[in-house]
């Protein structure tokens, strides 16, 4: 691959990497919803896109027609694609730099505090006050735990009110370092780093490459 298509498919992920891998350094927990960290993951893979299948079926007669800004058209439509991909999704709250078994006793404190009717079936809880059913999964090499919907009928409110709780009690929470976060820093610096080389080195086909994409 040449250095710019390099450049153009690796920097988000780079980015994405790196990001990862500060939220795993900290000492606290950090909470995000289920929409904001799907938006993270499309401006992650946004470069592979572009550099991959957006340019293969770029639409010549539209690159003829409206030159480089063929290119903001395209961008705009794949924003607009994975914007209603984010919006149809079921709510959920994932919550980095934390396992399951230290998240489970707080999220109990704070489900019965919102709703002294809920149930907890294994993994599973519901709230049937707030009208909120929920199950718990995890993906422990990350220290990653989420707060997944279960089924349609749910309350944006009441996800809402527990979103909101939630981060309020895990303020005062704190957690070790994951020890996987100092690879992904290390692994989007050395993918920086090669990518800057490579540019650097080929400056003169960087700007061809440039030229020919943007149809200048």
């Amino acid at each position: 691959m040449d250095p710019l298509h390099l450049c153009i498919a690796l920097g988000p992920v780079i980015a994405y990497l790196m990001l990862l891998g500060l939220l795993n350094c900290r000492r606290r927990p950090f909470l995000t919803t289920g929409a904001r960290d799907l938006a993270a993951l499309g401006i992650g893979v946004s470069g592979l896109v572009v550099a991959g299948p957006m340019e293969l079926f770029l639409p010549e007669l539209a690159a003829n027609q409206f030159g480089s800004y063929v290119w903001p058209m395209m961008l705009a439509l794949y924003g607009l694609c994975w914007t209603l991909l984010v919006l149809l999704i079921r709510p959920r709250l994932v919550i980095y730099n934390m396992t399951l078994q230290q998240l489970r006793p707080i999220l109990s404190s704070v489900a019965s505090e919102l709703d002294p009717e809920l149930r907890w079936a294994g993994d599973s809880l519901s709230l049937p006050t707030l009208h909120v059913q929920l199950h718990l999964e995890t993906f422990s090499t990350l220290r990653c735990t989420q707060l997944v919907s279960s089924g349609p009928a749910q309350s944006c409110a009441g996800w809402r009110k527990l979103e909101i709780r939630l981060a309020e009690a895990l303020q005062a929470t704190r957690t070790t370092i994951n020890p996987y976060a100092m690879s992904l820093i290390l692994l989007a610096s050395f993918m920086a780093i090669a990518v800057t080389c490579k540019m650097a080195t080929n400056l003169e086909l960087v700007q061809t490459e440039l030229r020919e994409m943007l149809r200048l």
